[in-house]
């Protein structure tokens, strides 16, 4: 009876947990269950060949964790201090093995399965302590952008989830724990920003959290500190829109994915269809709901997320909304800011309509 009542609490992270490792398992099986193919490197940066093939981002994790030596792994970075600045996933990587190469590959497996599952754990108290349904926890624990990092050794599982613990101590008054969680998701991915960002002006604002205040500006600060390393090491700093080709956020809303119709209005048209609803519309949603329940109350974080995160998918680059797994990456932190806001304000509305995001998870078939 024991076990049968703690499955009941923690399923939606088992259903997360395993449907990300038959994703992995799925895209093994297709090379010879080696899990270096999960990293998809490409010959352009493992040879340093002008002509051969790009890859795709979850090589640069590979990359820095079996050379962390910025200088030397610098030849296998497309923008060395924009890939290097997200340095605590291929880190904690390493050294889980010691250093031992062989096993780096499983190693960035495991760290990313262990963080999905305890990321949707945290969203599932959240959900439990406001006497919300646990199966809502799928939406954050079965998000497309979630599951197809954990396939493809990619940031998102391990700063997201440190993003929903840190929310969870926050929530249960551990708020200098929580601090030190949000500052470590700094590290793992600067897309951290708006969550760290919106629990420091939230904390500024109700003048009574003076210890989550000088936790959270502790771990600015320390954020900012590497950034000005990674701009002397690498001559420019880590904040960015992305890696090669990426172009520079817009300044007109939507302009990002308007510009897809300049290139073909065909794709363009069907980009509309599939993320009007899932991305777009989520996002002016957010904007708007974020800024109307500020106005009534400033000092909760989460309208502060709410509003910061719906505003970057706004304005978003082109070379992020041409690319539909990248967009859908990207869109993790507006899916859990959406999360938070509604569980803060027990809108079970919300997280109704939140559960249409899970057939998304039909993209990943084609990759």
């Amino acid at each position: 009876m024991a076990i049968m009542a703690r499955l009941r609490t923690i399923w939606p992270a088992l259903v997360a947990f395993s449907v990300a490792t038959a994703y992995a398992l799925w895209r093994m099986s297709a090379g010879g269950w080696d899990p270096m193919v999960l990293a998809e490197l490409g010959s352009r940066y493992a040879q340093g060949d002008p002509d051969g093939s790009e890859g795709y981002d979850g090589q640069f994790s590979y990359y820095i964790a079996v050379d962390p030596n910025p200088y030397s792994v610098e030849e296998h970075l497309d923008v060395p201090a924009y890939r290097y600045q997200r340095i605590l996933y291929p880190i904690l990587a390493r050294s889980l093995v010691g250093g031992e190469v062989n096993g780096i590959p499983w190693s960035l497996l495991a760290v990313n399965l262990v963080a999905h599952a305890i990321g949707t754990w945290a969203v599932v108290q959240l959900l439990t302590e406001r006497h919300l349904w646990r199966g809502y926890g799928l939406i954050y624990g079965l998000w497309v952008g979630l599951i197809a990092g954990v396939g493809l050794q990619m940031h998102e599982p391990l700063a997201y989830a440190l993003i929903a613990v840190g929310w969870l101590l926050r929530r249960r008054g551990r708020r200098v724990l929580g601090a030190i969680f949000l500052g470590l998701a700094l590290f793992s991915k600067e897309t951290s920003l708006p969550f760290w960002g919106a629990a420091l002006l939230a904390d500024l604002l109700d003048k009574d959290n003076r210890g989550s205040i000088i936790g959270l500006a502790a771990s600015g600060l320390a954020f900012a500190g590497w950034q000005v390393w990674l701009w002397r090491v690498f001559g420019s700093p880590g904040l960015g829109s992305g890696g090669a080709m990426a172009t520079s956020f817009e300044w007109i809303p939507f302009m990002g994915l308007w510009r897809i119709g300049q290139v073909n209005m065909t794709v363009l048209g069907l980009f509309v269809v599939i993320f009007g609803p899932t991305v777009v519309l989520p996002a002016i949603w957010g904007v708007i709901a974020g800024w109307q329940t500020i106005r009534q109350s400033w000092r909760q974080a989460e309208p502060w997320a709410l509003l910061f995160n719906g505003l970057l998918i706004v304005f978003l680059p082109f070379s992020t909304f041409r690319e539909p797994l990248g967009l859908l990456r990207f869109s993790t932190g507006l899916v859990l800011a959406v999360i938070f806001f509604a569980v803060s304000r027990g809108q079970k509305k919300i997280l109704n309509y939140g559960l249409f995001w899970i057939p998304l998870l039909v993209i990943l078939i084609n990759g």
